[in-house]
């Protein structure tokens, strides 16, 4: 059992999200933590117990990206307003405002050491937040940072893809960005403005692109924040070796980095925990 406090974040674009603080209140370090597409604040309970010490917090919250269909609320001086989200229909780049919402929140908390972690699309959220800013925390950690695209790309095919990003920018084109795919071109819950960052070449999403030699992963290659990249060994969403996935942010990766592959583990990393939290904890201790 882990003790954990309820909080609410209000991010700089006055949007509400819920969250919870594990551990200490005054701890010397906090790692905010981005969930994964569809995931929750929930998601990862078995690493937090890992990585929570009497130093170390974990704020986790739910970003707009939570869950597959969901309102959050807006807060005003008048009314508070309720804008559509979740994975079905949250805009990739306001990943921003609830990343930086979160920061704030741990600042205002007085801690003075904030790292930055990301899972599997978090991690794109969190690299993008770093490209617009990247002022305030100490470090980013990414695990399991795998590319949408590549893994659709390898599940559903080259031909089927290029049909659902079609009928997704005729959707865009005639003003019905929201309207959700139609299901005879895409079995899953999205609308065509989500997917099109998610599973298209060149999008501003597709920051991890190891799928495709000729781009340079220009966002990828603007941090200057030590990252610690952690990719799991049996990655059933990767497409390719874990070798070779790590060899890819080697050559890619211009700051001071640590890249390591997490043995025995899947996407998740359960059962991988504590090995997880031990490269977690020598990396903030670096940073």
């Amino acid at each position: 059992m882990i003790p954990a406090y309820v909080v609410q974040i209000t991010t700089p674009k006055n949007y509400i999200l819920n969250g919870l603080w594990f551990g200490e209140k005054k701890p010397k370090h906090v790692i905010v933590w981005v969930h994964g597409l569809g995931s929750s604040m929930f998601s990862k309970l078995g690493l937090y117990g890992a990585l929570v010490t009497g130093d170390t917090a974990i704020l986790a919250f739910n970003n707009r990206g939570f869950e597959r269909v969901v309102q959050i609320r807006k807060a005003s001086d008048t009314r508070t307003k309720r804008l559509l989200a979740g994975a079905a229909h949250e805009r990739f780049s306001d990943a921003v405002d609830d990343i930086q919402g979160a920061i704030n929140f741990a600042k205002r908390a007085g801690v003075k050491k904030i790292f930055l972690a990301g899972h599997s699309t978090g991690c794109q959220k969190s690299v993008y937040w770093a490209s617009k800013n990247g002022k305030g925390v100490a470090g980013i950690i990414l695990l399991a940072p795998v590319s949408d695209y590549a893994a659709e790309l390898a599940i559903s095919g080259k031909r089927t893809l290029a049909r659902a990003e079609k009928v997704a920018r005729g959707l865009v084109r005639r003003g019905r960005p929201h309207e959700l795919m139609p299901v005879s071109v895409w079995g899953k819950l999205e609308d065509a403005q989500r997917f099109l960052p998610l599973y298209t070449a060149d999008s501003a999403e597709e920051i991890f692109s190891y799928a495709q030699p000729k781009k340079r992963p220009q966002t990828l290659e603007k941090l200057r924040i030590p990252t610690l990249v952690l990719w799991a060994e049996h990655d059933e969403y990767s497409d390719r070796p874990a070798k070779d996935a790590v060899n890819w942010f080697e050559k890619n990766l211009r700051n001071k980095h640590t890249v390591t592959i997490v043995p025995r583990v899947q996407h998740g990393f359960k059962g991988g925990e504590k090995v997880v939290a031990k490269e977690i904890a020598k990396f903030m201790k670096e940073a």
